[in-house]
C-alpha cells in the first residue's frame, strides 16, 4: 500500500485567495457564528493586496479539519498528482471564536515534485482565485449550498470554466485548466503559515473530477522548490468533444492533402491509378513466351558497294598511326569481300590466335564438355593424390561466392568437403599427380618476363591450378605465382588438416574420394574470350589434342588446332603457331583466315553446317566500350560512334596490334572484319583500329 503524505499538526493547507463576499462587515467582526480575519497576500499585480479569511476551528477535532482524516488509499478514487501553485506570503493561523459542527472530509496529501511551476502571480486576482477544471472541494455547508444528507451522494455544484491563457514564458498548461467564480468564503489559515497541497474529498461522496490543488510549501532561498508530478486527470465531455473536433478536422486535413496528392500525375502513375495518364487504355496483353536464341544477320537489308566502302575507309585504313595495316571486310550474309588490304599476307596475330583455338575447340569438342579435377585415395593410409585434369578455372573463393572471372567455375573448397565426407576427415599427406601435360611450361616466343612469378600475363601452364593462377580470385590484373600446381596442392592440405606429400602419379583404378567439373565449354570459351585469357586458351587447345589423340603440349596443342581447322574446310596457307595463347611473336596468321572463320559463326542460319557449331564464338567476342577488353576503348569522338556496336577479339604485343570481329551498319547488315597492323604504337594503334570499325558502323556506304 503506498504511503501518503500527512500534514503534521493538522495545519490546512488552502488556496489563500478566497474573499468572504456573503458578509459585509469589517475586518474582524463577529456574526453569523463565525469570525472573519482579513489578511494581506503580496505578491498581487500593481502592489495590491487581497484580504483572506480564516476558517473556523472546532474544539471537538481540535483541528482545522473534520474529525475524519484518511490517510488509507481510497480504492475508488485514483490518485492524482497535480501541479503546484505558487507560493504565497507565508500565514499564521488565527484560533477560531466559536466552535463548529465538525465536518467530515478525507485529506489526501500529494508529494510535491514538479521542478518548474507556472507564476500565477502574473493573473488577475481581483476577480477570482485561477484554479484547475478539476473544482476544489470544500468544506461543508456552504451558505449558498443546500446542506448535504449523509449518506446520500451528491455532485457538487460546478461553476463554468473562463478559459484564461498563460503568459509565453510559462510551462505547457493542461486545456482543462481554466478560471472560475470564486465559491462562497472558505476560512484560511494565518498569514504567518504557509499552506501545503492537499486533496480535500467528501466523505463517500464522489465527484466527477478529483478535487485537488497543490500549493508549494516555502523553502528556504538556498534549496531548490519541490518538484510535482503532474499526471492525467478524467477529461471532461467538452474537453472530449474538443478533440474529437480537432480529430476530425485533422482527418479532413489528410484526406484532403492524400486526395491532391493523387490527383498529380506524378503520383498517380506511380500508384497506377485509374486516372493516371499512363494508365493503359485497354485490355492487358496476355503474355507471351520468350526464347532467348542468337539470331543471324538480318539478310534483308541493304549492303555496301564495294566503291562505297573503298571511299569510306580510305581516311580511316591509310592513318599514320597504323604503320603496315592489312585487312578484309565481308558481307556476313552472302560471304562477299567487300574491302581489301593484303589480307593474305601473315603478319603477327597476337591474341587474335585465340579465335583459331576457340573455333577448333567448338568444332572437335562437344559444347556440353567439362573437364575434371579428381582426388583419389593413395597407396598408403591417410594418403590422397590430387589429379589434375586441365583445368585452371577452379575457384579458391567460398562456396556460394561465384567468380567474378570464370562465372560457373568449380569449387576448391566443394572438392575438399567431398574428401572430408567420404576419408572421415582421416587424411595425413595430400600428393599432386600433375602428369597429364606433357612438354615445357612456356612456350616458344615467349618473352621470357610472361612466366616469371608476379607478372600479369602468364604462369606456367600446368594441368591444375586456382583461379588461372592468381594470387587474388576476383581480379584479372592480379599478379600470377610462380608454380600454381604446388600453391593448391598446399590449400587443400591445410583444408584437410594435412601435410603437402610432393608429386606421384595416381593409379588408374583408385578410389576417387572427391570430383569437380569446370564450367561447360561454351561458357569455359566465353570467359577466355571476353578476358583474352592466357592460360585458358593454351590449357584449351591441349583439350583439343587430348580429344584427338595427339600429346597434350604446346606444339600438339597447336598441331591438333591446325588438323580441326584444316578438315573444317578453312583455307589455313600461312598459318603458322607455336600457341593457343598468342603470347608468341613468332605465330603468324593472315587477315583472310581470321575473317573467313568469323563469317562462318555470323552467316544466316541452316546456310552453313558448322555455322551451329561456331556461333557461341560470336557471343563470347567483347563490346565496344561495354565488356572485357573493350570494355575501357572507343571513348575518343572520332570512334564513339562504334559504342555498343562493333564486337571483336583484341591484340597486342610489342609494335602489333589487331582487332576482329562484327559490327552492324546504319542498314542494320552484318559487316565482318579483321584488322592487323604492324609497326605501331600500342596506344596510337589501337585507338586508329577503333576509328576504322566504327566507320563500318556509320557508313550503309552505297
Amino acid at each position: 500500500m503506498k504511503e501518503r503524505y500527512v500534514p503534521e499538526n493538522d495545519d490546512p493547507r488552502w488556496p489563500s485567495d478566497d474573499k468572504d463576499t456573503s458578509s459585509g462587515e469589517p475586518k474582524g467582526a463577529k456574526g453569523g457564528g463565525e469570525a472573519t480575519v482579513w489578511l494581506p497576500m503580496s505578491g498581487l499585480a500593481n502592489g495590491k493586496t487581497e484580504e483572506l479569511a480564516v476558517p473556523k476551528v472546532t474544539p471537538e477535532s481540535d483541528s482545522w479539519f473534520s474529525p475524519v482524516v484518511e490517510v488509507e488509499e481510497e480504492p475508488d478514487v485514483p490518485e492524482t498528482p497535480t501541479p503546484q501553485w505558487s507560493a504565497f506570503a507565508p500565514v499564521t493561523p488565527v484560533e477560531p471564536e466559536e466552535p463548529e459542527a465538525p465536518k467530515t472530509v478525507f485529506v489526501q496529501p500529494v508529494q510535491p515534485r514538479q521542478t518548474e511551476e507556472p507564476d500565477w502571480d502574473q493573473f488577475d486576482r481581483g476577480a477570482a482565485t485561477p484554479t484547475r477544471e478539476h473544482e476544489l472541494a470544500r468544506p461543508e455547508p456552504l451558505p449558498q449550498e443546500p446542506q448535504r444528507q449523509e449518506p446520500q451522494r451528491q455532485e457538487p455544484q460546478r461553476q463554468e470554466p473562463q478559459r484564461q491563457e498563460l503568459p509565453i514564458q510559462e510551462p505547457p498548461r493542461r486545456p482543462e485548466q481554466s478560471r472560475v467564480e470564486p465559491p462562497p468564503p472558505a476560512q484560511v489559515p494565518s498569514a504567518t503559515m504557509h499552506a501545503r497541497p492537499v486533496r480535500i474529498e467528501p466523505a463517500e461522496e464522489h465527484f466527477d473530477s478529483e478535487a485537488t490543488v497543490g500549493i508549494q510549501q516555502l523553502e528556504s532561498p538556498s534549496e531548490e522548490p519541490p518538484a510535482v508530478e503532474t499526471a492525467s486527470a478524467p477529461k471532461p465531455k467538452k474537453r472530449k468533444r474538443k478533440v474529437l473536433l480537432i480529430t476530425s478536422l485533422v482527418v479532413v486535413l489528410l484526406l484532403a492533402g492524400m486526395g491532391a496528392a493523387a490527383a498529380t500525375p506524378k503520383v498517380s502513375n506511380r500508384l497506377g491509378l485509374p486516372w493516371a495518364p499512363n494508365a493503359p487504355k485497354g485490355d492487358i496483353p496476355k503474355p507471351a513466351g520468350v526464347t532467348r536464341v542468337l539470331h543471324g544477320p538480318d539478310i534483308n537489308g541493304v549492303a555496301p558497294t564495294k566503291a562505297g566502302l573503298a571511299a569510306a575507309l580510305a581516311g580511316p585504313a591509310g592513318a599514320a598511326d597504323l604503320g603496315t595495316l592489312t585487312g578484309t571486310v565481308v558481307d556476313a550474309a552472302t560471304g562477299d569481300v567487300l574491302w581489301d588490304k593484303n589480307s593474305t599476307t601473315p603478319l603477327t596475330p597476337a591474341s587474335t590466335t585465340k579465335i583459331l583455338v576457340v573455333a577448333a575447340a567448338l568444332l572437335s569438342l562437344d559444347h556440353g564438355t567439362q573437364i575434371s579435377t579428381k582426388i583419389v585415395q593413395g597407396a598408403d593410409p591417410g594418403t590422397v593424390i590430387l589429379v589434375a585434369g586441365g583445368d585452371p578455372s577452379l575457384t579458391s573463393l567460398p562456396l556460394g561466392t561465384d567468380s567474378p572471372l570464370y562465372p560457373g567455375a568449380a569449387h576448391v573448397d566443394d572438392l575438399v568437403a567431398q574428401v572430408k565426407k567420404a576419408s572421415g576427415g582421416k587424411i595425413s599427406k595430400v600428393q599432386l599427380d600433375v602428369s597429364l601435360f606433357k612438354g615445357p611450361t612456356s612456350a616458344k616466343g615467349w618473352d621470357p618476363e610472361d612466366t616469371v612469378a608476379g607478372n600479369t600475363y602468364m604462369a606456367p601452364v600446368v594441368p591444375v591450378m586456382a583461379d588461372g593462377g592468381r594470387n587474388d580470385p576476383k581480379s584479372d590484373h592480379a599478379p600470377r605465382i610462380a608454380n600454381p600446381a604446388t600453391a593448391l596442392t598446399q590449400k587443400i592440405a591445410g583444408k584437410l588438416e594435412a601435410q603437402s606429400g610432393g608429386t606421384t602419379t595416381a593409379p588408374k583404378d583408385a578410389k576417387v574420394l572427391g570430383e569437380v567439373k569446370s564450367q561447360p565449354l561454351a561458357e569455359f570459351a566465353n570467359s577466355l574470350l571476353q578476358l583474352s585469357d592466357n592460360m585458358l586458351a593454351d590449357v584449351l587447345a591441349r583439350q583439343i589434342a587430348l580429344a584427338k589423340g595427339a600429346e597434350p603440349s604446346f606444339a600438339g596443342g597447336a598441331a591438333a588446332t591446325l588438323d580441326v581447322l584444316k578438315q573444317a574446310g578453312f583455307d589455313l596457307t600461312g598459318v603458322q603457331i607455336n600457341d593457343g595463347s598468342g603470347l608468341s611473336d613468332q605465330n603468324k596468321i593472315p587477315a583472310k583466315v581470321l575473317s573467313e572463320i568469323l563469317a562462318v559463326a555470323a552467316a544466316p542460319d541452316g546456310k552453313d553446317p558448322r555455322t551451329a557449331k561456331l556461333r557461341p564464338l560470336l557471343a563470347g567476342l567483347p563490346v565496344a566500350g561495354g565488356s572485357g577488353t573493350l570494355e575501357k576503348r572507343y571513348g575518343d569522338p572520332a570512334s564513339a560512334a562504334g559504342r555498343g556496336w562493333v564486337r571483336g577479339k583484341t591484340g597486342t604485343l610489342s609494335g602489333v596490334n589487331t582487332l576482329a570481329g562484327v559490327v552492324l551498319d546504319t542498314d542494320g547488315r552484318m559487316l565482318v572484319f579483321a584488322l592487323m597492323s604492324s609497326g605501331s604504337d600500342q596506344n596510337k594503334g589501337r585507338a586508329a583500329l577503333d576509328v576504322v570499325a566504327a566507320t563500318l558502323h556509320k557508313c550503309g556506304c552505297r
